[in-house]
């Protein structure tokens, strides 16, 4: 049913490659405590100074539904199995995705997303050994054109990630060590595998010498956009 359902969307994605020339959409992962939001918020703030017009989103969330969505995924009192888990935060990509992102690409703006579907192959593939290639799938039926241009990792060692956390910790961050250790090495196998989109960044600096090395891949990839 799946394999039917992207064959079926495969000339529609052809369709709207045009319109989306223009635009630009670039994502920030890592584990939390990583410092991505902080980066995201720099990147707008320096794009919208060149005079480009700048969405920021974030997820499980910057919709309505799908705000409701995240507060059930990150509530501790929340009791699911790893497929729902895996399940509600591709729904909230649907609403996202739908309502925010692609009008925004198609109007040729840049987009900002903090997490996309990279946190899900990381968190729910490697993290909770869920089928890769399963949530692969689920990715090109969700993300339909709304494919990331480029991609920052942050990466950050466990014990400098989990000191920069608040003592209150919701849901995903309440778990185990292993957990994290293994959606940290999911990070770093996506960027290994797609060098060219995404780029593993050292998080362990000071974020004004981070902002500087991720202001030169997004500087380069605006000339090409």
């Amino acid at each position: 049913m799946i394999a039917g359902f992207l064959f079926m969307t495969s000339n529609n994605k052809k369709k709207n490659s045009r319109s989306l020339s223009r635009s630009l959409f670039v994502t920030f992962e890592g584990i939390d405590g990583c410092g991505k939001t902080t980066q995201l918020k720099l990147a707008a703030k320096h794009l919208r100074s060149l005079g480009y017009s700048v969405q920021t989103f974030r997820e499980p969330g910057s919709t309505a539904v799908s705000e409701k969505i995240r507060k059930i995924l990150l509530d501790r009192r929340s009791e699911m199995s790893d497929l729902t888990e895996l399940m509600l935060y591709e729904a909230a990509r649907t609403e996202i995705v739908a309502a925010e992102i692609l009008p925004a690409l198609k109007n040729g703006e840049i987009v900002l997303c903090d997490r996309f579907y990279d946190s899900t192959t990381a968190y729910q593939g490697y993290g909770r050994k869920l089928n890769l290639k399963m949530i692969q799938a689920l990715h090109r039926i969700v993300a339909k054109d709304a494919k990331p241009d480029l991609t920052f990792v942050f990466d950050l060692d466990l014990r400098r990630a989990f000191s920069r956390r608040g003592t209150k910790l919701d849901r995903l961050e309440a778990q185990s060590r292993a957990f994290h250790q293994r959606v940290r090495k999911g990070f770093q196998q996506i960027a290994a595998k797609e060098s060219g989109r995404v780029k593993l960044i050292d998080a362990t600096r000071s974020v004004e010498i981070i902002f500087a090395d991720l202001s030169k891949h997004l500087n380069r990839r605006l000339r090409t956009r």
